[in-house]
């Protein structure tokens, strides 16, 4: 005999899945990358970031990407992936954390521009796990497996039109 699934949920939050929920994901990321982003380079901008009331409050200029993205005060779940991401590059490596969270904002920009072709998620992201073993192997024939993996995609994107 099967329960019923019981949430919990706070007072006011959206519970959304599908299409419109990856959507809304990819844009809170999205802010956060347009934010560290103008900090790259040698033309990089400094950040004002103010933390705390108007009685008690810190004001901390930089352009780090990784203090940056410590002073955000990030509420959302997926954009704190991003935070997450930045935290294990500096931790691993000490170094590159915006140029990891540009990286990941702009293979979200371009999931993105799949999902709103009716694309399978699925399928993107076995492409994209695919694309990232090839690149670890540094393989002669991923040109080929790539080529033959479009085909398909391409074959399944027209079936999924069809259905819509």
């Amino acid at each position: 005999m099967m329960q019923p699934t019981i949430l919990l949920l706070r007072e006011g939050t959206d519970q959304s899945q599908g299409k419109a929920q990856v959507i809304s994901n990819i844009n809170a990321c999205q802010v956060i990358v347009d934010i560290v982003r103008t900090t790259l380079g040698p033309r990089g901008m400094d950040k004002l970031v103010v933390e705390g009331s108007q009685d008690r409050s810190k004001v901390t200029i930089s352009n780090d990407g990784a203090t940056i993205m410590k002073l955000l005060d990030i509420v959302h779940p997926a954009a704190k992936v991003l935070v997450e991401i930045a935290k294990s590059q500096d931790a691993e490596v000490g170094d590159g954390t915006t140029s990891v969270v540009v990286l990941a904002g702009e293979l979200l920009k371009e999931a993105k521009t799949f999902i709103d072709k009716a694309f399978l998620l699925k399928l993107l992201l076995r492409d994209l796990d695919l694309l990232v073993n090839c690149r670890r192997r540094k393989s002669r024939n991923c040109k080929l497996l790539l080529e033959n993996r479009k085909k398909k995609n391409e074959v399944c994107l027209r079936n999924v039109q069809l259905r819509l």
